[in-house]
């Protein structure tokens, strides 16, 4: 109501005359500028009683009174702005009111109006939580992204990798692994199956040894044996397929049966360059934040852990229908 007192009590004093002039005033008609009348106004609104009135009764008294008078110095638009400006100021009021109400509350009185509120809507704090891991894996995704790109060359074209597959395969998948991880174990079929039923893919096997100082041993043999020119296959099933623990002697062991004598891999553990070629795979792994095993790398994602085979097979078909294993962009 006080929006309303304002903008009546305004038009009677600009327009003066019959109803507003003999109420408030006993001068000519008003010849001053905006700010002289805002003043008048907000002067006349303090020494007078608030009227009653809704929305209809003000417009009806302001058609009337304008009907009647003659024109101020103020022309419409004139008289428009000014009260636009009073509201405007009067609702900032009442927000900054209310604000520094609420700032204001006592925490005994505002927190049960907050349990209330969340009590009376449980299911709010589901929506919240599935909003933020939507915008946590969407910024997550990013991160891949663009880590990925800044090291292509290191992740799909490591001379220090070993490659099977199609060497010249339209789709690289990359997997980094571990000869003591279960998980790598058990999804070594899947990784078979894509290997004999997709005959235009290229895997990137890119040792990643950190559960145990056998798993470290195995690959420093492992990576001996890729140089070989042996089939490296065979040697990866081999030491999957073996019991116990993996380590140097298990994989010293497979190579000897795939016909490589085992006495220079033994005797080069500890090479310089096996050593840097290891500790490659740990800085990129702590580049794209990859800290366990398999973890598969194709296009610009990162899919951790064991995933089922569709997984794998719905990001090569996406890599080669749209160039990217996140996703295709919904058809037409």
């Amino acid at each position: 109501m006080r929006r309303l007192q304002i903008v009546v009590l305004f038009l009677l004093a600009v327009v003066g005359g019959s109803v507003g002039s003999a109420w408030y005033f006993k001068q000519a008609p008003i010849e001053t500028d905006k700010q002289a009348v805002i003043e008048i106004v907000n002067a006349q609104l303090a020494k007078q009683p608030k009227p009653a009135t809704d929305t209809a009764a003000v417009a009806a008294i302001v058609g009337d009174v304008l009907a009647k008078q003659p024109k101020p110095e103020l022309d419409t638009a004139g008289v428009k702005s000014i009260v636009s400006q009073m509201l405007e100021a009067e609702d900032a009021k009442l927000k900054q009111n209310s604000i520094a109400t609420v700032a204001s509350m006592d925490p005994s009185a505002l927190d049960p109006m907050i349990e209330k509120y969340l009590m009376s809507d449980p299911g709010i704090l589901q929506r919240m939580n599935d909003a933020l891991d939507k915008q946590n894996k969407a910024d997550q995704a990013l991160k891949d992204k663009q880590a990925i790109a800044a090291h292509a060359d290191e992740l799909f074209h490591d001379a220090d990798d070993v490659v099977i597959g199609n060497p010249n395969g339209d789709v690289t998948l990359v997997e980094m692994f571990d000869y003591n991880c279960g998980y790598c174990r058990g999804a070594l079929p899947d990784l078979a199956t894509l290997l004999q039923t997709d005959k235009n893919l290229r895997v990137e096997l890119k040792q990643f040894p950190i559960l145990s100082d056998g798993s470290v041993q195995a690959a420093r043999v492992a990576m001996q044996f890729a140089k070989t020119g042996k089939d490296y296959w065979a040697f990866h099933q081999a030491l999957y397929s073996s019991r116990g623990e993996v380590d140097g002697d298990t994989a010293l062991k497979a190579a000897q049966d795939l016909g490589v004598d085992p006495a220079p891999l033994k005797a080069n553990l500890q090479s310089p360059a096996i050593s840097a070629a290891l500790q490659k795979s740990y800085d990129l792994a702590k580049t794209l934040n990859v800290s366990g095993t398999p973890t598969y790398i194709i296009g610009d994602q990162i899919i951790p852990g064991a995933v089922p085979l569709e997984q794998l097979q719905t990001a090569i078909a996406n890599m080669r229908a749209c160039g990217s294993a996140v996703s295709c962009p919904p058809a037409g």
